[in-house]
């Protein structure tokens, strides 16, 4: 509930249908069970209607005195006081917040207990979705069923790597840089599968070819950031750890040379037109040693003309 303040984390759109049809579920065709379950739809039924008004007082009341809520980082609220403080700081934040509910099964234990899992769909009010796998542990009181226990379990579908990497999109294609006596051509596509953005340097210094690097440029999961490694040809490699800042992407750079000298920078990269980006480079260290920054221009290369593949005239 720490991403989501309430529940996790944000959940899908509140245009998702409510699948609380007791005909949907894997039950049981005894009278006693089928009993159970439609007393715990018709909980889960005022459970999700309360939650959609906001009803704070409402849906604690719906579990025990004792009743806890433990969502997907496994953080435990108990108690009644704790759930409506709980229920307040989440409606506070997001006062639009729609509940749905898609229950996959209800399994009656005993006439004054069962288990309910399933999934639920939040929407915040805004483009913030996501949905969390839940067990619920419900029993039954002289008032009614009331909650026991519900434990969430992030859900949401996992993030392609190919979308996230749409933000650099428009750095594919070709491009050049030249200051003093040196000339850079850069050279970025899409990997095959899209899960990459490849990319190729080249350096000339009168006509020699000074320099020659390829880039590989992914989407890690688990920093939730992207990451680059660069390798050369006379066996030098690096790593970059990429955040966008201020409408520009700040990389972290960590270099080995082939002697093994270490190096580290950051490379701060803004676009400045569809055809133009700004690349500076500061904080550059080599071997314990300070090195001049950096910041230089590269502009998109203009289109190859298309070879003429007519046939010279017949004379």
């Amino acid at each position: 509930m720490k991403r989501f303040t309430c529940f996790g984390c944000v959940v899908a759109a509140a245009t998702l249908s409510l699948s609380l049809s007791p005909h949907s579920l894997s039950i049981a065709a005894e009278p006693p069970e089928s009993t159970v379950v439609d007393q715990v739809v018709s909980l889960e039924e005022s459970f999700t209607a309360a939650f959609n008004k906001g009803q704070v007082e409402k849906l604690v009341a719906m579990f025990l005195a004792d009743g806890e809520w433990i969502d997907d980082e496994g953080v435990v609220h108990r108690g009644h006081q704790e759930l409506k403080t709980l229920f307040d700081g989440y409606f506070d934040r997001f006062p639009d917040a729609q509940l749905a509910v898609e229950i996959e099964s209800i399994r009656a234990l005993a006439a004054d207990l069962a288990i309910e899992e399933g999934t639920r769909f939040l929407s915040a009010g805004d483009d913030s979705q996501a949905q969390v796998r839940y067990v619920a542990t419900l029993a039954k009181r002289n008032e009614g069923w009331r909650i026991a226990s519900i434990r969430e379990f992030d859900d949401s579908p996992r993030t392609k790597p190919a979308n996230e990497l749409e933000s650099i999109a428009w750095m594919i294609g070709d491009w050049v840089s030249e200051g003093g006596d040196l000339a850079v051509t850069i050279s970025y596509r899409w990997a095959a599968d899209r899960n990459f953005v490849l990319g190729q340097f080249l350096a000339n210094r009168g006509g020699e070819v000074v320099m020659k690097s390829e880039q590989r440029i992914g989407w890690d999961p688990l920093s939730g950031e992207l990451r680059s490694w660069l390798f050369d040809t006379d066996g030098g490699f690096a790593h970059g750890d990429w955040t966008f800042v201020d409408g520009g992407w700040v990389i972290k750079s960590r270099a080995t040379a082939p002697d093994g000298l270490l190096g580290s920078a950051t490379v701060t990269i803004t676009r400045t037109s569809p055809d133009q980006f700004r690349m500076v480079g500061t904080d550059r260290i080599i071997g314990g040693q300070r090195a001049d920054d950096f910041d230089v221009s590269v502009t998109r290369a203009p289109p190859q003309p298309a070879a003429d593949d007519r046939s010279a005239p017949d004379r």
